[in-house]
């Protein structure tokens, strides 16, 4: 299933050295050790790394170095597993390609992880009336966090994030969303996973209830990011300070560059602690990858 094509012609309409993680309660930047494993740093804004492994190869995020040797990027994704429906209850599924980049852990997440950089696993709909935003009540929003957190531990990854898309809410005689739903998830998450990343694609039913939060909710995630690729625009999530904020949306096979460059520049004016790029191909685009690096950091990427 090929993400985001949708908010794409709505956005063109509308015009680490690693260190533990913990609780973003607890930490200005978990995922930013802002350093490769040569020890090399870097000072700017978390870079995010969407990959679509049915198209691309996670372990290519790795290869991007800035010119001192500080990896270019700090959090890679595994876009996407999904929210499936199983006739009673919500239940993680990963289709066959994440299922192969999960099982090749030894060569497409742990190089990563050896760079320093976090290795997370976004989870969205499924078109089966099973989301995010529709858990009926806190156990069997516990229910599913559970059975994120065994993967996690069981593939050693470094965190989850949390997409509210293609759910198609009320399918299969399924509830509509509530209001709790997503702060039922997120606080069943940071208790399961103390240590781990918890980020937030902003959007859907899910988006309008975390708007409307408790702090206390929202001090439980680590990172929330814009959703419309090619737009400037953060996230209003009580307890989510900018430091935690991506406003810029960029999709590297389809923002032009120009306008991943002004993104950079005023994610760097707004003092906004994050930058989310979504959709690194296979093969070398450093001279894309610079374009943004240069504004962030002050240095160019390479393609090892």
């Amino acid at each position: 299933m090929k993400k985001r094509m949708t908010f794409g012609i709505v956005a063109a309409i509308a015009a680490m050295v690693a260190a533990p993680l913990v609780p973003s309660a607890a930490s200005a930047d978990p995922a930013r050790a802002t350093a490769s494993a040569t020890s090399a740093t870097k000072s700017g804004p978390t870079s995010i790394a969407y990959v679509e492994v049915n198209n691309d190869q996670l372990a290519n995020v790795g290869r991007y170095q800035l010119a001192n040797g500080a990896n270019a990027f700090d959090v890679a994704i595994i876009f996407a597993a999904n929210i499936n429906w199983n006739g009673s209850k919500a239940v993680l599924y990963n289709n066959d390609k994440v299922q192969a980049t999960l099982d090749a852990a030894a060569t497409q997440i742990k190089p990563l992880q050896a760079k320093g950089i976090k290795v997370s696993l976004s989870i969205l709909g499924n078109h089966q009336g099973a989301g995010i935003a529709n858990f009926p009540t806190q156990a069997a929003a516990a229910d599913f966090a559970s059975q994120v957190t065994a993967t996690v531990t069981k593939y050693g990854l470094d965190g989850v994030d949390l997409d509210d898309e293609y759910s198609d809410y009320g399918t299969n005689g399924t509830p509509q969303p509530n209001q709790q739903s997503i702060g039922w998830l997120i606080t069943a998450l940071r208790a399961q996973m103390p240590g781990k990343l918890i980020s937030f694609y902003d959007i859907g039913p899910a988006s309008s209830s975390l708007s409307s939060s408790s702090s206390t909710i929202g001090s439980k995630l680590d990172y929330a990011w814009n959703p419309y690729y090619g737009t400037y625009s953060a996230p209003s999530i009580p307890g989510l300070g900018k430091a935690k904020l991506s406003a810029a949306a960029v999709d590297i096979q389809n923002t032009a560059q120009s306008t991943a460059v002004s993104l950079a520049q005023r994610t760097k004016a707004d003092g906004y602690g994050v930058f989310m790029t979504y959709n690194l191909p296979d093969g070398d685009v450093s001279s894309y990858v610079s374009s943004m690096t240069q504004v962030l950091y002050g240095q160019a990427a390479t393609y090892h």
